[in-house]
């Protein structure tokens, strides 16, 4: 009989399946370095530069505080919290039309 100290010699299918293993290991380690390398790319770069000239500063009346901003091709608006919407004209800043929005009566 043979002494069960000595090392059975690994047959080939097996080396095969433990090299294939350790290779496809590495390409997904590759591949996942890959796409976070590229997602760090695409979002570290510079954004695309607005299309639209945005004003320095926008003067609102007292006391009111702007819930949303919207822009249109010569105009901007601004939805207030008191229900509003104020339209300005892009070139001047000035306040071209105040649109009042119904609210429902909540009891």
């Amino acid at each position: 009989m043979s002494d069960p100290s000595e090392p059975v010699p690994e047959p080939a299918n097996l080396r095969f399946l433990r090299r294939l293993v350790t290779t496809l290991t590495a390409v997904m380690i590759v591949g996942l370095l890959v796409i976070v390398s590229l997602l760090v790319i695409r979002f570290s770069s510079d954004p695309a530069p607005s299309a639209l000239p945005l004003p320095e500063s926008i003067a609102l009346p007292n006391g009111v505080t702007a819930a949303a901003v919207t822009y249109g091709p010569d105009w901007y608006a601004i939805v207030t919290n008191d229900g509003r919407i104020l339209i300005y004209d892009r070139a001047t800043g000035a306040l071209r039309q105040t649109v009042t929005i119904d609210t429902p009566d909540t009891e």
